[in-house]
């Protein structure tokens, strides 16, 4: 059985070649890029037993992603594949140094999860269920899915994970602060950006974040190339970022979420769970593409 089962949506990144707009741009490439999936890939890499589960479209893009997380050493049996519903697209447009994501996800074969796709996962017989706030935003069935999941595993020996992941191009805010604020509330260990807070509760202190989310559990709080700060009932510890210099922000949430969860996996203490956080969150900041394999900085 898997130690991380990770459960979320993963789409086709199309991308220009060089970092050029997209509306000027004639090459581009094509990679794969998710939430729960790049958490994947990095806790896979770092020799962990992990599983996705999710939906791709019965197409040559879905093929795609399935087999290029495969090849990495993740399990994907609990991956569907659908008939009546496509693979996901989101297309990257940088643009003087910042970079906008327009997507392409509605009615796509991830959206179509619902509390179905749970039956048969592996959540009571897995050390670590991880998802985030993008999972539940995808449809209704996917709120539903995501909130039956919170309810499976509460009161398990199993460790619920959960990034708050808060995307403006998949919900409103709306809609989605009273959603991601219950989700975070019933989890066990809550990852949630500084920035993210603020726009979602309008709460910007870290330690009101904490107080507001008010788990029994942990709350990490991340604040850009500051820091990150883990609350626990017992104290709070505070890891300054590593500087490094930024080609892309996208993904180094997610790399950040695994280094922790591999952290506290090897039984490190906070302040090591922290620092391996920030050591993939500075990986992932140096390349424009969600997943960065250790073998790439060597290449």
């Amino acid at each position: 059985m898997p130690e991380f089962l990770c459960i979320g949506e993963t789409m086709t990144l199309v991308a220009p070649v060089d970092a050029t707009p997209l509306h000027t741009a004639d090459l581009f490439t094509l990679h794969m890029g998710g939430a729960e999936s790049t958490v994947a890939l990095y806790l896979a890499e770092l020799g962990h037993e992990v599983s996705w589960a999710s939906a791709v479209g019965a197409d040559p893009l879905g093929r795609r992603i399935v087999d290029a997380i495969a090849s990495h050493g993740v399990d994907t049996s609990h991956v569907t594949v659908r008939e009546d519903a496509p693979t996901g697209v989101y297309f990257k447009d940088p643009d003087d140094g910042v970079t906008t994501v327009h997507y392409y996800r509605r009615g796509s074969a991830a959206s179509r999860m619902s509390p179905a796709t749970l039956d048969g996962l592996p959540l009571h017989r897995t050390d670590v269920v991880h998802t985030s706030g993008i999972t539940a935003g995808l449809s209704p069935t996917c709120a539903a899915m995501t909130d039956r999941l919170f309810d499976l595993c509460a009161g398990t020996s199993t460790i619920l994970s959960f990034d708050v992941n808060y995307r403006p191009g998949v919900w409103s805010r709306e809609r989605a602060a009273p959603i991601l604020l219950d989700l975070a509330r019933r989890a066990d260990i809550v990852f949630v950006g500084r920035d993210e807070a603020a726009d979602l509760w309008g709460t910007e202190d870290a330690r009101s974040i904490a107080s507001l989310v008010g788990t029994s559990g942990t709350v990490v709080i991340k604040d850009s190339d500051v820091g990150a700060t883990e609350f626990t009932p017992s104290g709070d510890v505070f890891v300054p970022a590593h500087t490094v210099e930024v080609v892309e922000v996208v993904g180094a949430g997610d790399a950040f979420a695994a280094g922790y969860l591999s952290g506290l996996r090897a039984g490190k203490d906070a302040h090591g769970r922290l620092s391996m956080g920030h050591d993939l969150a500075s990986r992932a900041l140096s390349s424009t593409t969600d997943f960065v394999p250790a073998a790439a900085l060597d290449a």
